[in-house]
């Protein structure tokens, strides 16, 4: 069956179709009431109430043309800029540096920083335990003298 050849039924059954759709959209109802608020709320703050159909139409034109290019700018532009501001921040802050090595320099500063950490943690165990031992026998200690007495 070919796409672009249609039987009479085919095509009767679009006319009853898009009739069908023109009488939905002109029946009251909440989309189409929504839809002619927004309209009118639109046309009345940007003053467009008060101009004649030719004048709304270039207006919107302009209006249109201005949005969409600025949107294909957006979608076309904006990630090559952002990738190369982030470039430019990474070179500001880390210099002519590669990533590789500079990934290395890092791993070898946190290795650094973890043994010290964990010498400082070592230390301050040992200094808890001796001052725990100590103070297991100063408790013993004065609780034998007490008991003596």
């Amino acid at each position: 069956m070919d796409l672009l050849t249609a039987t009479p039924v085919q095509l009767a059954l679009a006319i009853i179709f898009i009739a069908l759709l023109g009488f939905l959209f002109t029946q009251p109802n909440g989309l189409v009431n929504w839809v002619q608020k927004k309209n009118y709320q639109y046309e009345v703050t940007s003053s467009l109430y008060m101009l004649t159909p030719t004048e709304k139409f270039v207006f919107n034109s302009i209006l249109f043309l201005t949005f969409s290019m600025l949107s294909t700018a957006c979608i076309l532009y904006l990630p090559d800029h952002i990738m190369t501001v982030s470039k430019r921040t990474y070179y500001y802050f880390a210099g002519d540096v590669p990533v590789g090595e500079l990934s290395k320099q890092a791993v070898e500063t946190a290795t650094k920083a973890s043994d010290g950490i964990l010498s400082a943690a070592k230390t301050v165990y040992d200094a808890t335990a001796n001052t725990a031992a100590t103070a297991r026998e100063a408790v013993g200690q004065a609780a034998g003298s007490l008991g003596r007495d």
